[in-house]
């Protein structure tokens, strides 16, 4: 990917905008971080462009809801195509010469970079998105995107006639695997004897691969794709072959209506907006504190953070088996990573009873589960 012209999005400050900072809003305990009479500048760097239709599309809505919602109180800039590794450093230090107050950086492979940076400017706030490393002014936040991977799973289960499901998956890491074993689980709930077979593409975005990925899995008998990938080619892959699958971070309908079971989107106009709120009135999280997980936001399907598009395409049995398992993640009737859980050789990785907790979501699955064909690249 190639660097593409820094594209700056302008509003208008409006002073009085910001005004309840001083009134009865003013918080007692710490000053606000951002000054009555000063602009909110606002900061993101994304991995391709909002034209990928999938991850970066769902960050430049969420963008956009800040507009919205905050009006001329902010103005809000971003870089597209800014690839993960040592030049991700320079974009995100460019941004922090030219003022903004609070920096987000979109994808798990500018963690590092971010860090980096933030200890350069300790004044500036800022929000590393999907990974794990946290300092005094960088915070982290994610989505639990393997819930809705689950919900994914039952429905395959329920769909396949081959039971054979093919999974494109980008990098081998930690929200990569959990999505592939939150899908297994869920096609194993409802179906024993599906399989997932996984190819990795090792590119978030890719859509040469992932079309032929797709191929390949069709070639081989799949009638039910997945993916952790950003583009919408392995659907538009699926409908020209009359097979199904999902759209991923953001609604694929439009690309593929016929073979699209439903999407699940990724919200981010919440997280960014009650980030930016912290900020202006002094509650933002910092990343220190006793607990590994401060300064860390995690959430899900029960606050909104992910969101399923309508189930379509199935049969009403399987719409409704999909949103009883939505509505037992949202309430918490179902924890997914919930034990026994067995490895795809039969060996228990967690016993009857005991539910993973975050860390060990992050530092255990160093396996597939049952229903995953093959090993985890190492």
């Amino acid at each position: 990917m190639k660097l593409n012209k820094f594209v700056v999005i302008l509003g208008v400050v409006v002073v009085a905008g910001l005004a309840f900072i001083m009134t009865s809003q003013k918080p007692t305990e710490k000053e606000a971080d951002v000054s009555a009479d000063k602009q909110v500048k606002v900061g993101f760097v994304y991995l391709t462009s909002p034209g990928d239709h999938g991850w970066t599309y769902a960050h430049e809505v969420g963008r956009q809801n800040v507009i919205k919602h905050f009006g001329d109180k902010v103005v809000t800039s971003y870089v597209e195509n800014v690839p993960e590794g040592p030049d991700a450093a320079r974009v995100i230090r460019d941004m922090a010469k030219q003022g903004n107050d609070i920096i987000f950086t979109t994808s798990f492979g500018y963690m590092d970079p971010t860090l980096k940076v933030a200890k350069e400017f300790p004044d500036i706030k800022f929000e590393h998105i999907t990974g794990y490393k946290r300092a005094p002014n960088m915070a982290t936040g994610n989505i639990r995107f393997y819930e809705g991977r689950y919900v994914q799973g039952v429905v395959a289960g329920m769909m396949t006639k081959s039971n054979k499901i093919g999974y494109i998956a980008s990098f081998p890491i930690p929200e990569v695997i959990q999505g592939i074993n939150a899908f297994g689980l869920g096609l194993r709930s409802v179906n024993k004897d599906a399989e997932v077979s996984v190819i990795w593409v090792n590119s978030w975005y890719d859509p040469v691969k992932e079309a032929d990925a797709a191929k390949v899995h069709i070639a081989e008998g799949a009638d039910i794709l997945a993916q952790h990938t950003d583009s919408p080619a392995m659907l538009q892959t699926a409908e020209k072959a009359g097979v199904y699958g999902f759209g991923q971070s953001s609604d694929m309908k439009a690309f593929a209506p016929k073979a699209q079971l439903f999407s699940s989107v990724n919200n981010w106009g919440i997280y960014y907006i009650d980030k930016i709120q912290a900020l202006i009135d002094g509650s933002w999280t910092t990343g220190e504190g006793p607990d590994h997980w401060a300064g860390n936001t995690w959430v899900g399907m029960a606050d909104d953070y992910l969101v399923l598009t309508p189930f379509e395409n199935m049969p009403d049995t399987v719409a409704k088996a999909a949103s009883k398992a939505a509505a037992d993640i949202k309430s918490g009737a179902n924890k997914i990573f919930t034990g026994p859980i067995r490895d795809n050789n039969g060996v228990e990785k967690v016993p009857a009873g005991k539910t993973l907790n975050d860390g060990e979501l992050f530092t255990t699955l160093d396996y597939y589960v049952e229903g995953i064909v093959g090993k985890i690249p190492g």
